[in-house]
């Protein structure tokens, strides 16, 4: 019985630390002047993406926001239909999301969401699927 209760402890303690080493937090820090994305994880620096964010006329909400939702194939019920490959929602029906537009990147063009390179909005996806939508932050400064 001691053996029994040794080994489902150690099962345990084992699942804790295993569960709390996969929790980190990944940060996005978007720059509007620069049009750029910077993502650290766990505080380490990991990416700097050039980006595009609204366009004259719209507005790319500054703030410090929890991601929300993910949709991979996600395209905008607001604009005709548009994709918006690998969306991270973070505000509303803003989000960061993946672009075909990539010779408007580094500068504003957007309705108001936060547009990538695409296989750079999927690197992002991907990291907030790994850590979780509430380890997962978007700050947007001007």
């Amino acid at each position: 019985m001691k053996y029994v209760m040794a080994t489902v402890a150690a099962c345990i303690c084992t699942q804790l630390h295993v569960g709390s080493a996969n929790a980190g937090t990944v940060l996005a820090t978007v720059d509007l002047r620069s049009q750029t994305m910077t993502v650290s994880e766990d505080g380490v620096f990991k990416y700097r993406w050039k980006v595009s964010t609204a366009r004259r006329g719209y507005v790319t909400p500054i703030g410090s926001y929890t991601a929300k939702w993910l949709s991979k194939d996600h395209r905008s019920k607001k604009y005709d239909d548009a994709p918006m490959p690998y969306a991270v929602f973070f505000n509303g029906g803003y989000a960061v999301h993946g672009t075909y537009e990539v010779r408007q990147l580094g500068r504003p063009a957007s309705h108001g969401c936060v547009r990538l390179e695409t296989r750079n909005a999927a690197t992002f996806f991907s990291l907030a699927s790994d850590v979780g939508l509430h380890n997962t932050r978007i700050v947007i400064s001007d």
